[in-house]
């Protein structure tokens, strides 16, 4: 019996991890509504071809539901949706780890997939899911805490308290920060998204890996506020909920550039 309570507990571990997942659903909605609001003409029409009259954030979290998927070749991939690294790493220190990191993480899948995905002659499958993972891996690049250390499976293991809840610092970035302001996506997305395109060009003129160590360097910043107050309350949300909506903005930019860069050519 005892054996057997060992092994469900576990598996509760394990799905709790497999089910923690970056910037919940709300914030990858919101991400995907901010890119949608940027594509290009061309890169619309293409999209459309793809998924017809659907919006993006529909798709935003299909990468995380088709981890319960039966096939191994979906089931699988969730070590795509993290990028671990050694802490507090210079740019250049950090870009070598990573172009040194394994074949199957955020970094690598992610540049696998956008090449793919220019490729003439893929199947109609093949062009869906290539979209579906774009849309959520560059919105999971921008969540700091897919973006840091495997020790802690991405602060999963660092327990805190957010308002009396028992949670992780990982759920806190990924779901709590965002729920909390009580916005639906679109409202999200159209409080955040008010800026000219002038402005915006501040975020989109760098390269795939300063957006991941932007996150490298705000994850260090989570673990040191962690490590001194575990006791999340409204100070916590003062102190990050503007870095949070800044994340989840540069992550919609960036993804409608991305999109614009494939299908819209």
């Amino acid at each position: 019996m005892k054996t057997i309570l060992k092994l469900i507990l576990i598996c509760l571990l394990v799905l709790q991890h497999q089910f923690a997942n970056a910037w919940g659903m709300t914030g990858h909605r919101v991400i995907a509504e901010i890119a949608e609001n940027h594509l290009n003409k061309k890169a619309k029409k293409n999209i459309q071809k793809i998924i017809g009259n659907q919006k993006l954030a529909y798709w935003s979290n299909w990468a995380d539901f088709i981890k319960s998927d039966p096939d191994p070749a979906l089931n699988r991939t969730g070590s795509s949706h993290f990028l671990n690294t050694n802490g507090n790493l210079s740019f250049e220190a950090f870009v070598q780890e990573i172009q040194a990191s394994p074949d199957f993480n955020l970094y690598k899948s992610y540049n696998r997939i956008k090449e793919e995905a220019k490729q003439a002659g893929l199947s109609q499958k093949q062009q869906e899911q290539n979209l579906y993972f774009i849309i959520h891996l560059l919105a999971d690049a921008h969540q700091p805490m897919h973006v840091s250390r495997a020790e802690d499976l991405g602060g999963n293991k660092i327990e805190v308290d957010f308002f009396g809840h028992k949670t992780n610092i990982h759920r806190v970035w990924d779901s709590d920060l965002v729920d909390n302001e009580k916005y639906s996506y679109t409202e999200y997305a159209r409080v955040l998204d008010i800026r000219s395109p002038a402005y915006y060009k501040q975020f989109t003129e760098s390269s795939f890996e300063q957006w991941l160590y932007e996150s490298h360097q705000m994850a260090n910043t989570i673990y040191d506020d962690v490590a001194k107050n575990a006791n999340l309350r409204y100070e916590y949300i003062y102190q990050n909920k503007y870095r949070m909506e800044e994340c989840l903005l540069k992550a919609g930019l960036r993804l409608a550039k991305e999109l614009n860069e494939i299908y819209g050519r």
